[in-house]
C-alpha cells in the first residue's frame, strides 16, 4: 500500500509544473519546520555550537534546511521526468573532465558527497552524460521505502548496493569494472567508525571511501550538487584527494578518512541551509568505539 501510494505521488509529482513543485517545497518545509518540534529542536541545538550561531540565526538557518530537505524529497519524486535530453534544464555541472579522466585510469572512482542539496540527483548529472553510477546506501526501516527509492533511482540508471550486507561484494566488483561507486559520508558510522572532529565535535566517520580505494587503487574524487539561487542545481566535481602510503594501512586510511571529511565539513560550513542538521551525526560517542583492524567486507572474496 505504501508503495503505491508514493508511486502514485510520484507520477502526480511528475504532472505538475516544477515551478509549482519548488513552491509544494517551500510551503512542507515551513509546514515540517512548524510541527515536527523534536527534529527541529535537534538541528538548531546542533547548528548553533557547529557554526558559532546565536539561537536566531540558528533558528532561520534550520528552517531554511526544512524547506530545502521538503524540496529534495519533491524533486527524488520528480526524477522519471529527467532524462537525458532536458536534465541540463535543472543541472549545471562543473569539472566534468576531472572525473572523466579519473575514470580513465580503469580503476573505478569513488565519489565522495553527503547529504548536501538534492544529492539524488547528483547521480543523475553522470549517468545522464552516460557515466556508469553505483552507491551504497543506508536501508529504509520499512522495505516499502527502499523499493520506491531503488526504483526511483532506476529511472535515472542508478545500481544501488545496500550498506552493511553482502551487496558489498559487488560493490566492490563494480569498481572492478571501472565503475563509479558512490559513498554519502556525514551519518553516524557506529563503533566500528573513524572518530574523528566534524563541525565542532568528534564523531563516528564512515572509512568505507579510504577502504574501497586503497583496495582496489580507485582515486577518491568529491562531488557535490548545490541548489542555486536561480532554481537550478550546480554540481561541483573536485580534483581527486590523494592517498598516502607510509607504509601502515590504518594510521594511512585514518589520516585519508580524515582529509575527506574535511573537505564534506567545509562545504556544509560554506552551504549550511542544505545539510540535514537534524540527523544524529554524533550518536555515538568516543568511548563506544570498537578498536579493530579496518577492511572491507568480504574483501577476500571480492
Amino acid at each position: 500500500m505504501i508503495y503505491k501510494s508514493l508511486m502514485a505521488l510520484s507520477w502526480l509529482v511528475c504532472h505538475t509544473p516544477y515551478r509549482l513543485v519548488m513552491g509544494a517545497g517551500w510551503v512542507l518545509g515551513n509546514l515540517y519546520y512548524l510541527l515536527v518540534k523534536k527534529e527541529r529542536e535537534r538541528a538548531v541545538a546542533q547548528v548553533m555550537p557547529a557554526l558559532g550561531m546565536d539561537e536566531a540565526t540558528a533558528r532561520h538557518t534550520v528552517r531554511l534546511s526544512f524547506i530545502n530537505m521538503a524540496r529534495n524529497v519533491l524533486e527524488i519524486l520528480y526524477m522519471p521526468n529527467l532524462n537525458e535530453k532536458n536534465f541540463r534544464d535543472y543541472i549545471d555541472v562543473e569539472n566534468l573532465d576531472t572525473l572523466k579522466k579519473a575514470l580513465a585510469e580503469k580503476h573505478g572512482v569513488v565519489i565522495l558527497t553527503g547529504h548536501i542539496g538534492t544529492w539524488e540527483w547528483l547521480s543523475a548529472s553522470f549517468t545522464l552524460n552516460g557515466l556508469p553510477v553505483t552507491a551504497i546506501a543506508k536501508p529504509q526501516p520499512n522495505i516499502q521505502y527502499t523499493r520506491v527509492l531503488d526504483d526511483l533511482r532506476a529511472t535515472i540508471h542508478v545500481e544501488i548496493f545496500s550498506r552493511g550486507t553482502s551487496e558489498l561484494l559487488a560493490a566492490a566488483r563494480a569498481l572492478k569494472k571501472g565503475k563509479i561507486l558512490g559513498f554519502l559520508v556525514d551519518q553516524d558510522a557506529g563503533p566500528g567508525g573513524a572518530f574523528l572532529p566534524f563541525l565542532g565535535k568528534t564523531a563516528s566517520t564512515p572509512m568505507g571511501p579510504a577502504v574501497f580505494s586503497r583496495k582496489f587503487h580507485s582515486p577518491v574524487v568529491p562531488a557535490f550538487i548545490l541548489r542555486q539561487p536561480n532554481g537550478k542545481h550546480k554540481v561541483v566535481i573536485m580534483d581527486p584527494v590523494p592517498y598516502h602510503d607510509t607504509g601502515n594501512p590504518d594510521a594511512d586510511m585514518l589520516d585519508y578518512t580524515a582529509r575527506m571529511t574535511k573537505i564534506v565539513e567545509q562545504v556544509i560550513r560554506d552551504n549550511p541551509t542544505q545539510w540535514l542538521w537534524f540527523q544524529k551525526r554524533w550518536n555515538t560517542k568516543p568511548e563506544e568505539q570498537k578498536l579493530g583492524k579496518h577492511h572491507t567486507a568480504g574483501e577476500e572474496k571480492a
